[in-house]
């Protein structure tokens, strides 16, 4: 293997393979001592994470090495679900002397990273902070298997989970701009006659009504459901509706601060305290500032509000506020003892969440089919990552091959800004180029 440098990786286009799609070389030009590997794959009904790192350990443990390398620390660990057995037994045949593997219980939300951080490290992030604050860099499977790439080639492809209500669940290898629907064709078509899209995990995922939107490198996967479902109908409430249903039916049981795990790491996140909003004007006061560290599991509202309502929405709603108010929540307090009095006892059996979303009918399966799925034309979007859209490196008309940039970082004071360039998944020729994506078809 190649040795990889940061400059590769931003080349290359590597960003996080889930979430918001970071750019993974500004992670990898910071100092930790310590990487963890998030194969911790807590959303339902997906096995991306999994299935990759059956199939291509070396190739994450590669991508993992080189990591290790690029931010000076001392080792590495891979946070995966103690249930696997047979991908830890794999791994630990593999791992060289500074890396470790690190057991999880099937809990939510076991992958997100400050929880992660939290149960492998015993490090809590601060609120507001992220995890490099406390000496780790966290990296998806998927983003390390494409840092070990990086020097050869650029991302091009993903890989993601199709399940729900479909004839055959899988994972699917697919050239990054393929639509939606041509995925759910690829896993037998929907079993459904009004198929939903939710894209990226039923928890903290989207309802995307489109069903012909595009692939891009943080789509992890596509859970196909009834329009009858709870997850559905819940997704289709707009704001009015949750507003006045919240206002005159929360009782302020406070069940969703309780096992909120933001508010178990010690944040000063109370969702109870939030639904006051919808009945007073609390946007100044702390408790209500403190819902900007929610991290939107949706916990609150789809497992423990007793009534049904949806507290997830509305600290959604008054970050949104706040952002637009401009008003920071500048050092704000917490409590790093919390979790150890009371985070282990309230994380949320997966099994239990599976029955009370009425998710036991679809097989929890997601096995990985290696062949790329083929298709005649894609759509690179121009952003798939956190910050600025790429700049058009091609033009209409012309021929690209697989892995031709055809979107690069803006420059500015010389220096290319936060962002990662887009590649050709395919070889063909650019049709067009409009509303942030540069169209290719095989000609």
């Amino acid at each position: 293997m190649p040795s990889v440098t940061v400059e590769d990786v931003a080349d290359a286009g590597v960003v996080g393979a889930g979430g918001a799609g970071f750019p993974t070389h500004v992670k990898l030009a910071a100092q930790a001592d310590t990487v963890l590997i998030n194969a911790a794959e807590c959303e339902p009904l997906l096995h991306k994470d999994k299935e990759v790192l059956r199939e291509y350990a070396d190739a994450v443990l590669e991508g993992t090495a080189a990591a290790v390398e690029l931010v000076g620390a001392d080792r590495a660990v891979v946070g995966v679900k103690e249930k696997y057995h047979e991908v830890i037994d794999l791994l630990r045949a593999k791992l060289p002397r500074n890396m470790d593997i690190a057991p999880l219980g099937d809990a939510y939300p076991a992958g997100d990273e400050f929880i992660l951080v939290y149960d492998v490290l015993g490090r809590v992030v601060p609120p507001g902070g992220i995890p490099l604050n406390v000496g780790a860099v966290v990296l998806n499977v998927e983003t390390a298997m494409n840092v070990s790439l990086a020097a050869s080639r650029p991302v091009t492809e993903k890989y993601l989970t199709v399940g729900g209500a479909v004839a055959e669940p899988v994972t699917l290898r697919v050239p990054i701009g393929v639509t939606l629907a041509e995925c759910v064709a690829a896993a037998g078509g929907p079993t459904i006659p009004d198929p939903n899209y939710m894209v990226g995990g039923l928890m903290m995922g989207y309802l995307e009504e489109n069903h012909n939107a595009l692939v891009d490198k943080t789509t992890g996967g596509v859970i196909v459901l009834g329009g009858d479902h709870v997850v559905v109908r819940r997704r289709r409430q707009d704001w009015q509706q949750i507003a006045r249903i919240g206002r005159s039916a929360c009782d302020q049981c406070s069940f969703c601060t309780e096992l909120c795990p933001r508010w178990l790491l010690g944040h000063p996140v109370e969702p109870h305290r939030a639904m006051r909003s919808l009945g007073f004007n609390l946007v100044g006061e702390a408790n209500v500032i403190g819902t900007a560290f929610c991290c939107e599991c949706n916990l609150c509202s789809l497992i423990s509000c007793p009534e049904g309502l949806d507290p997830k929405s509305v600290c959604t709603q008054n970050k949104q506020r706040l952002a637009a108010e401009k008003r920071p929540y500048e050092n704000p307090p917490f409590n790093p003892r919390r979790p150890a009095l009371h985070l282990e006892n309230r994380k949320t059996p997966m099994a239990r969440l599976m029955a009370r979303l009425g998710l036991t009918e679809f097989s929890n399966v997601g096995s990985l089919r290696d062949t790329l799925l083929e298709t005649g034309k894609v759509g690179i979007k121009l952003k798939q990552h956190t910050g600025v859209a790429c700049e058009p490196a091609v033009a209409a008309g012309d021929r690209v091959t697989k892995g031709q940039p055809v979107g690069r970082r803006p420059v500015t004071d010389g220096k290319p800004v936060l962002g990662a360039p887009v590649h050709a998944s395919i070889d063909g020729t650019v049709t067009a180029i409009g509303d942030g994506v540069v169209w290719i078809e095989k000609k």
